[in-house]
């Protein structure tokens, strides 16, 4: 067994990890974790929607939509909440993760010139005030403080090296030990467990391409597998399996304040398209998993499922519609806020997204350029704009953003 080297690099150093290797797959999807402690107050009502298109980057008021700035950077962008309290960004692009100011403590959106190189940035996942980045083309990860974000200068980094270059992930827990995916360029098999020297305490490989995590109440951390889902707590694995042969997971949905996952479900390895019509219920206390079937005519992507402020499920819908879900899975309520769309050809085509922050949804419109966010209390628009680019993915971040 290879054991991984994890190791503090000064800062100045860290480009001596983009070398050119193996060419990693650079399909990351939206996951959720615990993030550091709530925003200083002197900016706590404020919210930033950061949001990719082709050329850059545009920034909105959280409340209004009204657009605050807009930064230019070249090649396909993808964008995550850096989990800071002052309202970070990354946005990866092909030379790596670029940090991004969204303006909600400094009051100026701009990129600050900290770029984390990578040879394909893949996820990245702040939680417990610590923010771990993977680069799938060298295995590569890097984990410092979330707050160390936004100085212009690149923070202490500690890094762990895989075994092979994968599209991976990895997080940091709160005592300091760390759970990072195992994989080639072939195949992913499981998680690691590793101390903070880089020790290996625990593995499970019964986790076949897995792929994405998230941390819920309790720190259970849960991964997707193409098989069911593996939990990991107080140390141990606990591998889950799908009701169906091929029952994959590859996003999870969570809060850190229930013990109740969702993740998507795709039981059609052959299937075209990307759109999925059923969701997988996991309840972390019981260890036990089942398939959430969504009404006829109800289909969503990866990136049209959210949490609410009090623990229910969203789902963006291809019909036009938002519906809300209880935790038992059982739809509550139901709005109809856009046009029907029909899946995207390839993943990274713009298509309609949902980020939900506490009772606010909102919504992308591509075809018709517009973002909306609605109010998950009366499905009521409480604010809408219509952008000058086409919009992809966006974050939101603020007090309640993280």
């Amino acid at each position: 067994m290879s054991r991984p080297v994890r190791r503090r690099l000064a800062a100045g150093a860290l480009t001596a990890l983009a070398v050119a290797a193996l060419a990693g797959c650079a399909t990351a999807s939206p996951t959720a974790s615990g993030g550091s402690a709530a925003p200083e107050e002197k900016h706590e009502a404020d919210t930033r929607v950061a949001v990719t298109h082709d050329g850059g980057v545009v920034v909105l008021d959280g409340e209004t939509l009204e657009q605050i700035d807009q930064v230019a950077l070249g090649g396909f962008l993808r964008v995550n909440g850096a989990g800071d309290h002052d309202g970070h960004v990354f946005v990866t692009a092909e030379d790596g993760f670029h940090v991004l100011d969204t303006g909600l403590a400094s009051d100026t959106v701009e990129f600050t010139g900290e770029v984390f190189e990578a040879v394909a940035a893949g996820h990245a996942t702040p939680h417990a005030g610590r923010t771990a980045l993977f680069d799938d083309g060298t295995g590569e990860i890097r984990i410092f403080d979330t707050d160390a974000v936004g100085t212009g200068t690149l923070p202490e980094i500690d890094t762990i090296t895989s075994a092979a270059a994968h599209h991976g992930v990895a997080i940091e827990l709160s005592d300091g030990t760390a759970l990072a995916t195992i994989g080639t360029e072939e195949a992913r098999t499981g998680v690691r467990h590793l101390a903070a020297d880089g020790t290996e305490l625990a593995r499970n490989e019964e986790c076949p391409s897995v792929h994405g995590e998230g941390a819920l109440k309790g720190e259970t951390v849960m991964f997707g597998c193409e098989d069911g889902v593996l939990l990991f707590a107080d140390g141990a694995f606990t591998k889950l399996d799908a009701p169906d042969e091929f029952g994959r997971t590859g996003n999870a949905y969570v809060t850190d304040t229930s013990t109740i996952a969702f993740g998507d479900y795709k039981t059609d390895p052959d299937a075209e398209g990307y759109l999925l019509s059923k969701l997988v219920r996991i309840d972390t206390e019981t260890q036990e998993l089942s398939v959430i079937d969504l009404p006829e005519g109800v289909e969503y992507t990866w990136r049209g499922v959210g949490r609410d402020g009090h623990d229910n499920v969203v789902v963006l819908s291809a019909d036009g519609s938002l519906y809300l879900l209880d935790e038992d899975g059982e739809v509550i309520d139901q709005w109809s806020v856009i046009e029907p769309w029909e899946s995207p050809t390839e993943w990274q085509q713009p298509h309609p997204g949902l980020r939900v922050v506490g009772d606010i949804a909102y919504v992308t419109e591509p075809a018709s350029d517009k973002i909306l966010a609605i109010d998950l209390h009366s499905g009521e628009v409480s604010a809408s704009a219509v952008l000058d680019v086409v919009p992809n993915e966006f974050v939101v971040v603020g007090a309640a953003g993280h």
